[in-house]
């Protein structure tokens, strides 16, 4: 974030349009600046420019998997958390996220106060 003034910004990328949705509202009610995205390409292509402070990432997506963003997103040394979300809790799924550096694993459908509170120690703890 190169403003502390500025609130801080969520990437929100889920290919399901209605949870993408959901999420940055709930974000910016939380106080935060959320902007979506749909796919991994487009995420990856954009994040040298936004430089979000925190990412919400959906795990299972049909072009890009959350884990090979996650992994991109390494090799590219990003430096800001990561927030997992998936329908999936399946052990093998949470220790890979983990394993690349994921901050938490939220499984759908996300309790509101679970989302925001594992965005904000995200964000402190960066």
């Amino acid at each position: 974030m190169s403003n502390l003034a500025q609130k801080p910004l969520i990437a929100v990328l889920d290919d399901e349009a209605s949870v993408r949705n959901a999420v940055v509202r709930i974000l910016r009610a939380a106080g935060y600046s959320a902007r979506g995205f749909a796919s991994g390409a487009e995420f990856l292509r954009s994040w040298h420019f936004d430089r979000p402070d925190c990412l919400v990432l959906d795990l299972q997506m049909p072009d890009m998997s959350g884990a090979e963003v996650q992994q991109a997103l390494r090799l590219a040394g990003a430096k800001f958390p990561i927030v997992i979300i998936s329908a999936h809790d399946a052990s093998s799924f949470r220790e890979e996220c983990m394993r690349l550096g994921a901050f938490d694993y939220l499984c759908k459908p996300m309790d509101i106060f679970a989302l925001t509170e594992a965005v904000a120690l995200a964000i402190c703890r960066s």
